[in-house]
């Protein structure tokens, strides 16, 4: 296993067991409002994962905040937790919204997080935060979120290119929901249970192969050696083999494809300049 899937599994313990890793000196959060999920990643300043919670989130859809009180009172009580646990207060946060969002979703995002007490230091694209944890000079990251699928394309590690589209894994639900006549969150339950997936995969196939023409349409005009897909809704393991067949590129994905935004995120979390001591001689 490299060094970032190992500390992406590293990550996914953190999350999975409620455990903290001890630490020093400060710490950088990330928070993920993701459509589906809302992740706080924390990480030390070396980026090493520290402590990372999850829970279900109905309170923002493609970036767009829709139920503001909603969404505070989840991180609030996400980031009690954590301080609980770590014993400490977590002051510094960043945060990330999908390609392509109006400047009035960034602020509201940054509302959120300061209304849940945090000072908000950085608000990044999702699919940048994740390129930060891979760690990719030249290629393609694409985010399938639950909402939207969202690229950045990188060369010689700056990224030249973002962009999305309202695909997600949203879309995916609702196939399912209409396929089996079922309601909706009862197919969100469906469509995530791990021992179903050569059930449900080709009942949503189509609209993978969705999400790949979108991706192939942003990488018109871009050579690539390569695309790495995130994102909770793209945890299917014959999700790669589609999206190689139509894009006639080598696909990867990191191990829990879900955390990976998250912990980018807290990555980028930049903390601010410490004052020099004063010199208390008289």
């Amino acid at each position: 296993m490299d060094l970032k899937n190992r500390t992406l599994s590293n990550f996914a313990e953190l999350v999975e067991t409620g455990e903290c890793k001890n630490f020093k000196g400060r710490l950088k959060v990330g928070v993920d409002l993701g459509t589906a999920n809302t992740v706080l990643a924390v990480v030390d300043t070396s980026n090493r994962p520290i402590a990372g919670i999850s829970a279900p989130s109905h309170a923002i859809q493609d970036g767009v905040i829709v139920n503001y009180y909603e969404c505070v009172q989840l991180v609030t009580r996400l980031k009690e937790t954590l301080e609980e646990r770590l014993g400490t207060e977590l002051t510094y946060a960043a945060a990330a919204i999908p390609p392509g969002v109006s400047e009035g979703s960034v602020k509201s995002i940054g509302y959120v997080l300061e209304g849940a007490g945090f000072e908000v230091t950085n608000i990044v694209d999702e699919p940048s935060a994740a390129a930060a944890v891979l760690k990719i000079r030249d290629g393609a990251v694409v985010d399938v979120g639950g909402g939207t699928t969202g690229i950045s394309i990188l060369k010689d590690g700056k990224v030249i290119y973002t962009d999305d589209e309202a695909t997600g894994g949203t879309h995916m639900t609702m196939t399912v929901a209409g396929h089996y006549r079922i309601p909706y969150e009862e197919a969100e339950l469906l469509k995530r249970q791990p021992d179903k997936q050569d059930e449900i995969f080709p009942v949503i196939k189509a609209t993978v192969e969705k999400m790949a023409l979108i991706t192939e349409k942003f990488l018109k005009g871009y050579e690539v050696p390569a695309i790495y897909v995130v994102g909770g809704s793209s945890m299917f393991r014959e999700f790669t083999s589609v999206f190689e067949k139509h894009l006639k590129l080598p696909v990867y994905q990191p191990v829990h494809p879900l955390l990976v935004t998250p912990l980018g995120i807290a990555y980028c979390c930049e903390l601010p300049r410490l004052s020099p001591k004063k010199d208390n001689k008289i």
